[in-house]
């Protein structure tokens, strides 16, 4: 089934890889006008031109760090030069960084990963209600994790900051409750992206280990859901969306395949 945003501005954080370059492809598909930040320029331009050529109306991008309130105050004011409304804001920028136990975490860590998934959500969202409360309709769609839902070993940073996220969601569903706007969390499981690349800050065969004989889940089954949760009728709020591959029933029970 295909799905239209004609018309519709969707804003997107961290949008120059992963799950957040995917939506841009799959809003893009449906005709949306687009609004692209993240911190890698480089990156964040190739998304924009990619989403261009899959059918989005219009592409703006400009840098953007969700862990910086300059930065999201400014990439705000930026939007507000494209239009005085915004549809669909999907907070996107996070991720993990190391998986050592609490005894051997490291502050730049921690602090990295409660700026960006927890305390970016807030920010960007404080910053785009205003182009959002006006017109009494629109989806805000916060991108979380099962990490939120379950501890797991050596993550205990990055479980509470996604815990966070989904806390955040949930109270901002309480607060909006009544303009119109529907707030959405979409909690993804096992998904091969430059997650685990980052996470082992770039130890390529450490993140490869992490998918072995594994079908996880791919950026654009993540932004299909996307897409799904944002073109429901008004009156249809998708509140909490948990997603895992097949091969994962939780995130300590995993199937995987011998090597042939």
């Amino acid at each position: 089934m295909s799905y239209k945003f004609t018309g519709q501005w969707v804003l997107i954080t961290g949008a120059s890889s992963g799950f957040g370059a995917a939506g841009a492809m799959a809003f893009g598909r449906a005709g949306a006008r687009l609004l692209l930040g993240a911190r890698r320029e480089d990156r964040l331009s190739a998304a924009a031109l990619e989403a261009k050529a899959a059918g989005a109306a219009e592409v703006g991008y400009h840098p953007l760090d969700v862990a910086s309130t300059a930065s999201v105050e400014a990439f705000a004011s930026w939007v507000r030069e494209f239009t005085p409304r915004v549809d669909v804001l999907v907070n996107n920028a996070g991720g993990a960084l190391g998986l050592e136990p609490v005894v051997e975490g490291k502050d730049a860590d921690w602090e990295t990963m409660m700026q960006t998934n927890v305390l970016g959500v807030l920010r960007m969202t404080r910053a785009v209600l205003p182009l959002m409360l006006p017109h009494r309709a629109g989806t805000i769609i916060n991108i979380g994790s099962i990490a939120g839902r379950t501890a797991y070993e050596g993550a205990a940073a990055y479980c509470a900051a996604k815990a966070g996220e989904l806390q955040i969601t949930r109270s901002l569903r309480l607060e909006l409750c009544g303009t119109g706007l529907r707030v959405a969390t979409i909690d993804p499981g096992m998904a091969e992206t430059e997650f685990s690349l980052v996470r082992f800050k770039g130890d390529i065969e450490r993140a490869k280990k992490v998918y072995e004989g594994v079908q996880a889940l791919r950026s654009e089954d993540v932004a299909e859901a996307m897409v799904w949760v944002a073109s429901r009728p008004p009156h249809v709020c998708i509140d909490e969306m948990i997603i895992k591959c097949t091969d994962q029933a939780a995130i300590h029970k995993v199937n995987r395949r011998a090597k042939a």
